[in-house]
């Protein structure tokens, strides 16, 4: 199925240069007095490498169908990331470089989308906010009252983001999965 290039959005799978890819990111251009071009940047499939690609606004591209399965996050070991299909019971280990930055919010039951294009895992995509708990935390100095004060917290994933000093150890907190933010409790 072919599409223009200014309908291509993130997470989309194509046929580029006999090699399926993935969308990573996408930015139409409209420069002066010059004509229109998407600037999108891909992931092969085949050989997780990411190339810059220009494609002219009117180009057409060659897209691939893409199935969503929900996983359920279960363990990680030197083989990689298991999850559980809630569905089947199966089990799907992915690696590494698939999974990249969302290991900062895996906690055993984490439900995750996972994109397959060709039968294969390509992407994953995490839920908007997830729970977290609190492993360490520095106590809030008392009179440190100016508006937005926060100190570091260290979360049970082993990744560290800033909170309000109200926020003691043991809690567990919402972060935004896009910015890396703190949210509120939860």
């Amino acid at each position: 199925m072919a599409a223009l290039a200014n309908d291509l959005r993130r997470g989309m799978a194509i046929k580029y240069n006999g090699n399926t890819a993935i969308v990573l990111e996408v930015h139409h251009r409209t420069p002066g007095n010059k004509r229109a071009f998407v600037q999108v940047i891909i992931r092969y499939i085949q050989t997780g490498n990411s190339a810059d690609v220009r494609f002219g606004s009117t180009d057409k591209v060659d897209l691939i169908d893409i199935d969503r399965k929900q996983l359920e996050f279960s363990y990680k070991d030197h083989n990689g990331y298991h999850f559980m299909d809630p569905e089947t019971y199966d089990t799907v280990t992915l690696q590494d470089n698939l999974i990249g930055d969302a290991k900062d919010y895996l906690v055993e039951n984490t439900q995750i989308q996972v994109l397959y294009a060709e039968g294969k895992p390509v992407q994953i995509e995490m839920p908007a906010s997830v729970s977290l708990k609190v492993i360490e935390s520095a106590e809030g100095v008392r009179g440190d009252t100016a508006s937005n004060v926060t100190k570091p917290a260290k979360l049970e994933t082993g990744m560290t983001i800033n909170v309000p000093l109200f926020i003691k150890e043991g809690e567990t907190i919402k972060i935004d999965t896009r910015t890396r933010a703190y949210m509120g409790r939860a």
